[in-house]
């Protein structure tokens, strides 16, 4: 599984924030996988902002959830995040991430990364 993240780059404080994960090889519907987006602020560590799941089902951090929707297009293999009302210290690297724990194996994947700064 390949997961690719893309997005603006560059958002202006209180914007939103639109994030896509291109995910090849391999269906976002296949079960027990969970599709993660987790961000590294700047000198931080990972902070896991919330996840979709095979089903559809959809779970967040609750200090994000107010702001923090995610999506996706089976059609298209692709999970996407929203994220509202952005602040300066929304700022720092997202990634996209895979995982499934099934038949007693684990799977775990990560994309790239794509960096993010709120910045007027």
């Amino acid at each position: 599984v390949q997961l690719q993240e893309s997005g603006p780059g560059l958002v202006k404080p209180s914007q939103t924030l639109s994030l896509t994960c291109t995910v090849s090889g391999g269906s976002i519907t296949t079960k027990y996988y969970y599709w993660s987006w987790i961000r590294q602020p700047p000198g931080k560590g990972l902070e896991w902002m919330g996840a979709i799941a095979y089903s559809g089902n959809t779970y967040y951090d609750p200090f994000l959830a107010s702001r923090t929707t995610i999506s996706r297009d089976n059609a298209q293999n692709t999970v996407y995040l929203q994220m509202t009302s952005l602040k300066p210290e929304d700022t720092g690297l997202y990634y996209c991430h895979a995982d499934r724990y099934y038949n007693d194996r684990a799977d775990d994947y990560w994309g790239q990364g794509t960096q993010v700064a709120v910045s007027s």
